[in-house]
Parts: structure tokens; C-alpha cells; sequence
């Protein structure tokens, strides 16, 4: 990956990730905020970055060597939406491991303008094979999940 690239993937920090993305007029409703679905899309670049940033390249973990293949699926999402997000607004988007084990990772998340906190999520992301069926997570694709985890 070059570092040109590498820098559009976010940084990882003591606290986790972190990406920043502008708020574009796609983004909002007909008043100029941000339209509540699109905090979703967010949030995945947020996720999908954070990996990127650890060295998980997905499209290679489903071709895993051990024939199996792993895959990352969201099974539950809790929002709450605390401010909205306007055209032209920087936000930068917060990812961190809570958990990585077993079947299943939880990440914390946030979307801030500034100081300012706009969203808090949780995130709990199954883990499958190619088939769809739940797998453990390889020890040490867990390890690199929990090495990234914020300092207690």
C-alpha cells in the first residue's frame, strides 16, 4: 500500500481509529443535514478503514488458506443519534475493538464534528466462513484486533 493511499485510510491513535470524511451534498436531506441512513454508510467506511489501517485486506481473508475463508457480517447496530452532521462539515469518524473472540467482535464507534459528539454506536460483527455458517475468529486475526483496543 503507498502511503498516499495509507494516509486516505484514517490513522490508528490510542484510542483506536480514526477517519476523517466531508460531509457532501449527497449526504443531506433537502434542508442541508445529514439524512440519518447515511451516518450508516459512515460507519462502514469508518469499519472498513480500521481494518485497512490493521493490514486485514478482506477481499483475501474469505480465500483464507485453511479453506474456510472468514467474512465479517453485521448482526446488531445500536445509534444514538445525539447532533446533526450539515453540508460541508468535517467529520471524523472513531473506531475501537471492545471485543474479538470467539464467533464475534464488538466495536465501539463515534462520529464527531470537531468536539462536538453526533453519533455513538455499537457494533456486533459476526463472524462466518464463505458458506455464511459462524467460525471462531483465527487467533491471530484477534490479536490484531485487540492490539489496536484502547488503553483501559
Amino acid at each position: 500500500m503507498t502511503d498516499f493511499n495509507h494516509a486516505l485510510a484514517g490513522v490508528l491513535t490510542a484510542q483506536g481509529h480514526r477517519l476523517e470524511q466531508r460531509v457532501y451534498y449527497e449526504d443531506t436531506d433537502f434542508s442541508g443535514v445529514v439524512y440519518h441512513a447515511r451516518y450508516l454508510h459512515f460507519l462502514e467506511r469508518g469499519r472498513t478503514d480500521y481494518l485497512r489501517v490493521l493490514g486485514v485486506e478482506q477481499g483475501s481473508l474469505i480465500e483464507a488458506a485453511d479453506g474456510e475463508g472468514v467474512a465479517f457480517v453485521v448482526h446488531r447496530m445500536e445509534i444514538d443519534f445525539k447532533a446533526p452532521a450539515r453540508m460541508d462539515d468535517i467529520l471524523t469518524i472513531l473506531t475501537s475493538t471492545e471485543k474479538a473472540g470467539g464467533a464475534k467482535m464488538v466495536l465501539g464507534q463515534e462520529i464527531r464534528c470537531g468536539e462536538q459528539l453526533l453519533i455513538a454506536a455499537r457494533v456486533i460483527i459476526a463472524v462466518v466462513n464463505r458458506k455464511g455458517r459462524p467460525r471462531r475468529l483465527p487467533e491471530g486475526l484477534a490479536e490484531q484486533f485487540l492490539s489496536a483496543a484502547p488503553e483501559a
